[in-house]
């Protein structure tokens, strides 16, 4: 192989040396007119770091031992029946220890209660021994934080130390089921602490009279009688201040539909014309995701300007096509019929109060909302029809089929099982869709583009009902489940292309 030249083995870093200069000069550029207002200093940016560094070395370090403990059961085995009986004992005691080191964190998050019960005791266990050597290294002086700390590479080290001797007196065999459940396990770890805990959590919220008044949940109670309440306020009340259920339901509804209809068409449409051979077909594909790849935020923050009622583009446009109308049907257009519609295109086209009037304002977030959804559902559509072998269509010609005809007998069959998960998702996100609504017009005027989960969203922030909102998105997921549900069995999503 060639030697490459000094300076060409050199070029990459020297590339990283300059990004990082040019980033931290434009940085400064940036930081430094402000700066007389930060009080920052490096003990606070050093505690902050240290802080948020122990943290995810103490996810890491968890996740390790718990990899570790499930190798040494999958993988190795004892050599006698008395190193059997050590092994398993080690193992059943640190996997009890696990067990209530959960419960035992679900039990302080207020998951659930075990009062001062003996159950409650066992739960608490461990929590109580690393309580107990934390107070024995803070009793000689030590700092809380760093006691704690040292507490837990006690701990660490012990359950290492464990491991170790298991791997010392143990010998090693064949699994073939270990190495899909160790790779699995980090992510069946986070979706217990992620989703299932969550979860399960705003369940119990639900079926509570948390809010404001009961110091969210420390003073709560908890039973049925509670998420029966929260239920019926729920579809015979207020869901925020004025709005009723049913009413924004059925918003939510005509928004999904229409939102939905659009992105499907607009995004079917687009993936076929950059399905053909043309000029340039790269730069369109990458042009098109464009309004995918900005940031949601940035996005609708630049749209409700376009809004405006006085300089937004939308209505600048409008005032100029209004101008020309009149003066066509004015000036030089005489024709008796044709000016005349040209005269009612003039009174009835011109600038709209987007942000006051309801209508128009449902309208310019399913502007907003169309126009950010239609890329994705063109690129996974595009992905699609990528994938249809040529031959079928090859095959329709022959037998005299035209466009409209191959396309609804081999495109739409073929897309069905890349159509179903994506317009699923696409119901669920957009049902969800809180950020264009929030940023755009606040469900303003008058909630009257509120959808469900702006209301909820309300009822919690701004209403601080917090049992009433856990069942409000209770009864947002039963929704979405039920229609995943009939729409799997309705459209056969689930079903193979060749079925």
């Amino acid at each position: 192989m060639e030697n490459k030249p000094a300076i060409r083995r050199l070029l990459p870093y020297l590339y990283w040396l300059g990004g990082l200069l040019i980033l931290y000069f434009i940085l400064n550029l940036l930081i430094s007119p402000y700066s007389a207002g930060i009080s920052l200093t490096a003990r606070m940016v050093g505690k902050r770091i240290g802080e948020i560094g122990s943290f995810l070395i103490g996810i890491f370090a968890g996740i390790g031992l718990i990899e570790v403990y499930f190798y040494q059961i999958f993988f190795r085995q004892p050599k006698d029946a008395k190193s059997k009986t050590i092994i398993r004992s080690l193992q059943t005691l640190l996997g009890l220890f696990m067990t209530l080191s959960i419960f035992a964190f679900f039990e302080i998050t207020d998951l659930f209660r075990s009062g001062n019960s003996i159950l409650g005791g066992i739960i608490r266990s461990p929590l109580s021994l690393f309580g107990g050597l934390r107070s024995i290294f803070t009793g000689i002086g030590l700092d809380k934080d760093l006691a704690g700390l040292i507490v837990s590479l006690i701990l660490a080290l012990a359950a290492a130390a464990i491991f170790y001797w298991i791997q010392k007196i143990s010998k090693p065999r064949v699994s073939k089921l270990g190495l899909p459940y160790l790779l699995i396990l980090p992510a069946l770890i986070g979706i217990l602490f992620l989703i299932i805990y969550p979860f399960l959590f705003e369940i119990k919220l639900a079926f509570s009279n948390a809010s404001l008044g009961t110091q969210a949940t420390k003073n709560a109670q908890y039973g049925l009688i509670y998420g029966w309440e929260n239920l019926v306020t729920l579809f015979t009340g207020k869901v925020a201040k004025d709005a009723k259920f049913f009413e924004v339901f059925g918003r939510t509804i005509l928004w999904t539909v229409i939102n939905v209809i659009f992105h499907v068409a607009g995004g079917m449409a687009l993936a076929l014309l950059l399905h053909r051979k043309m000029k340039l077909q790269g730069f369109y594909r990458t042009l098109l995701i464009v309004p995918w790849a900005i940031p949601t935020t940035i996005a609708a923050m630049a749209l409700r300007n376009e809004f405006d009622s006085r300089y937004g583009l939308f209505n600048i446009l409008l005032t100029d096509l209004n101008t020309w109308l009149v003066g066509i049907s004015q000036g030089t257009l005489n024709v008796p019929l044709i000016g005349d519609a040209f005269n009612w295109l003039a009174l009835h086209i011109g600038p709209v109060s987007w942000k006051q009037d309801p209508f128009w304002a449902f309208v310019s977030v399913l502007m907003a909302n169309i126009w950010l959804g239609i890329p994705f559902m063109c690129v996974i559509i595009l992905g699609g029809l990528q994938s249809i072998s040529q031959e079928y269509y090859e095959a329709a010609e022959i037998d005299g089929a035209n466009s409209v005809q191959q396309f609804r007998h081999i495109t739409l069959p073929l897309l069905r099982p890349i159509l179903t998960p994506a317009i699923i998702l696409g119901v669920v996100w957009t049902f969800n869709k809180f950020d264009i609504i929030y940023l755009i017009t606040q469900g303003g005027p008058q909630e009257k583009t509120d959808i469900l989960v702006s209301s909820m969203y309300k009822a919690a922030f701004s209403f601080y009902r917090y049992g009433f909102t856990a069942m409000f998105a209770l009864v947002i997921f039963i929704i979405l489940l039920i229609f995943t549900l009939v729409y799997l069995r309705a459209s056969g999503g689930l079903k193979s292309s060749t079925e």
